[in-house]
């Protein structure tokens, strides 16, 4: 069919070996048969964690030994909002070498970051474990309601209710979990998995996308919990947006990696000027979302943001990587054609990784709410980059 890369203008045979071409960025190594490439794109020693890369390579074993690297990162998680660039390097490595790993592994570092900020505030939570590792579940969907009550007795609290949309709950040990306490306010909290008032009810998980992140619902019954900052502070603290910054740095590194394959198609076979604007069309796209996260990580690391410039800047990256991440799918997918979906395990998993996990966007919602949120800034000034 001749679909990997066009080539009108010379056949493979009499074609001379293909060089970068003048001006293209490529972003990722093609780690698809091993660490080491004879041309190293100069993209990814600009926010690459080589180290990290082969770590989580040597790794590979599913979300056990993901959960197993996160253990041992969980410091980098105390990082973000002081040396944030390392992390979302971090991030973005791990997204373009697998996405289930790095999403088994982002909120484990996302609760490490909340623990430490609670600290800082003076609002100690509990103490963190050697061996313990974490989930974060906060949403409140229709119809659901998780309720938090302060026990006279004891003086702690307990939680009772049921929390969808929990994944890997029964993998990981701990969980900061959000719930309604008396007066109607939300509060965070951490919870032992294992106590006796928690039960993890795993739905059949039919996505093709993220195939080993199972998600299920936490059933709580007057589980022991231990606040984590007083009513609102979750929300209100600072920082509160850098954990979504995080995750699209993640969805940057997965889109990276799909545009790597073009590279690799252009070195097996001479592009001709639509896979070349393929190519073209998918640096623009990665080095403007580089940028993005490099002026994101600025921003996190300055006192001096506040809390409404840090939604937008949240909202704006996740925003960015989305839609860099949707504009990459559908470019590579014009440009590689079936082949590499039909017969390519890692190119056609990622591809169903990364379509799933974009959906954490709400696309036009949350392009509406960027709306608001810059709305609510004199025109004169606009938000800080």
């Amino acid at each position: 069919m001749g679909h990997e890369l066009g080539h009108h203008h010379q056949s493979p045979a009499s074609s001379p070996s293909v060089a970068t071409p003048t001006g293209v960025v490529f972003y990722v190594v093609n780690f698809y048969s091993s660490m080491v490439l004879t041309t190293m794109p100069w993209g990814w020693t600009v926010w690459g964690d080589q180290q990290l890369a082969e770590r989580a390579r040597a790794g590979e074993g599913g979300v056990e030994a993901a959960l197993e690297l996160a253990h041992s990162m969980s410091r980098m998680g105390a990082a973000l909002g002081s040396h944030s660039w390392p992390v979302l390097s971090a991030m973005a490595t791990l997204g373009s070498i697998d996405l289930s790993t790095a999403r088994a592994i982002e909120p484990h570092l996302d609760a490490q970051a909340i623990l430490h900020q609670a600290r800082l505030s003076t609002c100690p939570g509990p103490a963190v474990g050697e061996r313990q590792t974490w989930g974060v579940y906060a949403a409140h969907p229709p119809g659901t309601r998780v309720q938090a009550t302060p026990d006279s007795l004891t003086g702690g609290w307990t939680i009772t209710g049921a929390k969808p949309w929990c994944s890997l709950a029964d993998q990981v040990s701990h969980a900061l979990v959000t719930a309604s306490v008396p007066g109607g306010a939300k509060q965070l909290f951490a919870l032992d998995l294992a106590d006796p008032g928690v039960r993890v009810d795993m739905v059949e998980w039919e996505a093709l996308g993220l195939r080993d992140i199972h998600t299920g619902t936490v059933e709580l019954s007057e589980a022991a919990a231990c606040p984590v900052g007083p009513a609102g502070w979750y929300v209100d603290r600072p920082g509160f947006a850098w954990g979504g910054i995080a995750v699209a740095a993640i969805w940057f590194g997965a889109a990276a990696a799909l545009a790597g394959e073009l590279w690799a198609a252009a070195q097996r076979r001479s592009p001709d000027q639509i896979a070349l604007m393929h190519i073209g069309a998918c640096e623009a796209a990665l080095h403007g979302g580089l940028l993005s996260l490099r002026s994101a990580a600025v921003a996190m690391d300055d006192p001096d943001t506040t809390h409404s410039e840090s939604m937008v800047l949240a909202t704006r990256t996740r925003a960015t990587m989305a839609g860099l991440a949707e504009q990459v799918l559908t470019t590579v997918g014009h440009a590689l054609g079936p082949g590499p979906l039909a017969f390519n395990r890692e190119h056609a998993t990622r591809v169903a990784d990364l379509t799933l996990y974009i959906r954490q966007h709400h696309a036009e919602r949350d392009l509406a709410h960027l709306g608001e949120l810059v709305t609510a800034v004199a025109p004169e000034s606009g938000p800080r980059p």
